[in-house]
């Protein structure tokens, strides 16, 4: 769990929920159809070309976010470039298709399927014969076993991760032949298809030690199209070359570069040629539309200066005053130098295209339910009914030109099988529904409202300064005030924030500061509500802290929150913005509880009995006292979804797990202690000749077909891919 997002399956997801009492939920209609998993909202975006278009050779260089601490998944510390190592180099036996659905990988599985039931569930796997290691050894039972017992979590030398499903294995066993693989089950376990994707051999896994050490810092021994050839720290890079013993489809590359280059640089990386491929922020992506349209410099447009400002500059260059002159004709050469750079910048950038597609993931308002006036679900129901979530949608990816549909589930996301809208559990948004929640729960209009001291920047100042700077032309990444505003403590009804300035999720839209985060362009309007009259039970208001992080690329994230704080204001519930720094908001904050409302993100998996479990766990006592949550971090959880979980991931008829799935969705809706908004956008910069590669969406990188168009070559329009 990231508020700047997070990677495939194997980087942990977090979140979960608590309620208090029964609640009626509607009974979910037709679990079974086909039609309510419907389709993904948006397609990937990855310029696809039949594989006879693809030149030989060449070398992609992908920017990545960081050069790992481990190449072991199963690790605490693997990050989504741990992921995507092991995607081009690892066998896996399922992986994600177009529409986030596991998927046969025939290159490592002939067949796999549940061949007993009774006494207990029996798989089998079929191998493919050429499926061999690096060093020649075949892929066999051999490696099945030794993940397993590493992984199963009886041996606590081995430290691992996640232990999901592999917990569930009585024993693993060789065939008739040495191409079959027998996984007995102690438990039934509907997931089954998640397990051993990736697998690593025995080597690795054979022993605490080389499990510990042995894959963090290099891996000797793959089974994919491309081995790691070099592991370069001191450049930030990793090399993978083609695999010689590799017997699928030949890789079209000879070699991928992976690049670690901090997101606020990559436009610069881009522009000077270093990278051909990197997700990007919203800033970066309309700089390169910007600069295929022939767009003028920065200081054009809503972001430049007005006339009156640079009469001014004029007049201070040309005055009386020789400080305020000398001052003024050095920022205006550096101004001037800026813009030099920035036109070459643009010229550069004409050879990219951006590619969009939703991600696997998306973004959600958490409500603490641990304490304090959310521990009332009648009040975080008032929370939600007071979202306008539609509205929230369009502020973030209406710019952008994506899908602007809500996230209508907790535990997929649309295209996906388990996927159904089970919102209407808790209901839209509904202002005089929400203000009776709250009368309901005691909280009632008068009593007082102390001022807080501002200590840290606030959201609302920002946003006044925003708005003040914008009428003078004054860019909003200058400056900023600092405090903690409490909505509806002000006379003034702030200003709305531009909203053309919206960025990706954790990307700001101010060229040059883009990085990643949440939602939202730099300058928070203070949220203001037609209703000023704050809400007081046993004389105390009602006002919640909203935390938010506050390093580079954050400012997206804030206009949320503060479009959120107006709705809020407008049904009587004040909010604190307070920002604290990207290092401590997740461990200081989020993971030890120490707020009421925050936005993060977490990706969809393909098998949520198994991974969304311990999100949405009911947290239970210790034994030293304190409350266990596992990865529940808004605290908010029942014995009733718990049930259904359990019973979900113990059946082998799928309609009936998805059901139960859905049903345990419409009951964490209910509950109100998480609120899904939207998938996060996926903008990815590709150069213009690169095919196959670019924003994926759900479905797992093909890595063999990637490659640059033959010189001549075209891509037939809406032509798909042919292999």
């Amino acid at each position: 769990m990231s508020h700047d997002g997070v990677g495939p399956r194997a980087v942990m997801r977090s979140v979960a929920f608590l309620t208090a009492g029964v609640l009626a939920v509607p009974t979910l209609a037709a679990c079974g159809a086909e039609d309510e998993a419907g389709k993904p909202l948006a397609a990937q975006d990855i310029a696809p070309a039949a594989r006879g278009l693809v030149a030989e050779g060449g070398t992609l260089r992908w920017a990545v976010d960081s050069v790992p601490e481990t190449f072991n998944t199963f690790q605490a510390d693997a990050d989504a470039t741990t992921t995507r190592v092991a995607q081009a180099v690892l066998p896996s036996m399922y992986r994600l298709d177009a529409g986030g659905r596991p998927a046969r990988n025939a290159d490592y599985l002939e067949s796999a399927k549940v061949v007993e039931t009774e006494p207990k569930q029996v798989v089998l796997y079929k191998l493919n014969q050429q499926a061999v290691w690096s060093d020649g050894r075949e892929i066999g039972a051999a490696d099945f076993a030794a993940q397993w017992r590493a992984l199963s979590g009886r041996d606590s030398s081995y430290w691992t991760a996640r232990n999901a499903g592999y917990d569930r294995i009585e024993k693993i066993e060789r065939g008739e032949n040495d191409l079959e693989v027998r996984v007995t089950f102690s438990r039934t376990y509907a997931d089954w298809q998640s397990l051993f994707s990736p697998l690593y051999p025995k080597d690795v896994m054979g022993t605490p030690d080389s499990f510990n050490d042995g894959a963090r810092r290099k891996l000797k021994v793959t089974a994919g199209p491309f081995v790691v050839k070099q592991v370069d720290r001191g450049n930030a890079r990793i090399r993978l070359t083609r695999n010689p013993r590799w017997w699928g489809r030949p890789t079209k590359l000879s070699e991928i570069a992976l690049t670690a280059v901090k997101r606020e640089q990559r436009a610069a990386a881009l522009a000077s040629g270093k990278i051909d491929l990197a997700d990007i922020d919203t800033a970066t992506a309309e700089r390169i539309d910007g600069a295929a349209q022939g767009a003028a410099g920065p200081l054009t447009g809503s972001g430049g200066r007005s006339a009156a400002k640079a009469l001014r500059s004029w007049a201070i260059a040309h005055g009386s005053d020789e400080t305020a002159a000398e001052d003024e004709q050095y920022a205006r050469r550096k101004l001037s130098q800026a813009m030099a750079t920035w036109e070459r910048q643009q010229k550069a950038l004409r050879d990219y295209e951006v590619r969009k597609s939703l991600e696997p993931a998306y973004t959600q308002l958490a409500l603490n339910g641990a304490d304090g006036p959310l521990a009332d679900e009648r009040v975080r129901r008032a929370v939600a009914r007071a979202l306008d979530r539609k509205e929230l949608v369009k502020l973030v990816l209406g710019p952008l030109g994506l899908p602007t549909v809500p996230v209508g589930s907790h535990l997929a996301l649309s295209g996906q099988e388990a996927y159904a809208d089970n919102s209407e559990a808790l209901g839209g948004q509904d202002t005089q529904e929400a203000q009776a929640l709250l009368a309901d729960a005691g909280w009632v209009p008068g009593g007082p409202v102390k001022k807080q001291k501002k200590t840290e920047k606030a959201a609302g100042a920002e946003g006044r300064k925003a708005d003040a700077d914008e009428k003078d032309g004054t860019d909003p990444a200058e400056g900023g005030d600092d405090g903690t505003y409490i909505v509806g403590e002000d006379d003034k009804a702030p200003a709305e924030t531009d909203t053309g300035q919206l960025a990706q999720d954790g990307r700001q839209s101010v060229p040059g500061h883009g990085a990643p985060g949440a939602y939202a362009p730099r300058g928070t309007a203070a949220p203001g509500g037609a209703e000023r009259g704050a809400l007081a039970k046993d004389g105390k208001a009602l006002t919640l802290r909203f935390v938010l992080p506050s390093g580079p690329g954050a400012e997206p994230l804030h206009l949320v929150a503060g479009r959120i704080a107006r709705m809020l204001d407008k049904v009587g519930i004040r909010t604190e913005l307070t920002k604290v720094s990207d290092e401590s908001y997740f461990k200081d904050h989020i993971a030890s509880g120490q707020y009421d409302l925050a936005l993060y993100s977490w990706p969809s998996s393909a098998f949520p009995a198994t991974d969304a479990r311990p999100i949405y766990a009911k947290p239970v006592p210790a034994a030293d006292g304190s409350l266990s949550v596992e990865q529940n971090y808004t605290r908010v959880g029942t014995d009733q979804v718990d049930q259904l979980f359990d019973e979900a991931i113990s059946t082998l008829d799928e309609e009936e797990e998805r059901s139960l799935i859905r049903k345990a969705d419409s009951r964490i809706w209910a509950a109100a202690g998480s609120i899904p908004l939207y998938q996060r956008p996926q903008l990815t910069a590709a150069k213009k000749n690169v095919v196959n590669a670019g924003a994926f969406g759900f479905q797992t990188p093909v890595y063999e077909d990637m490659g640059f168009l033959k010189k001549g070559a075209r891509i037939p329009a809406s032509a798909p891919a042919k292999k």
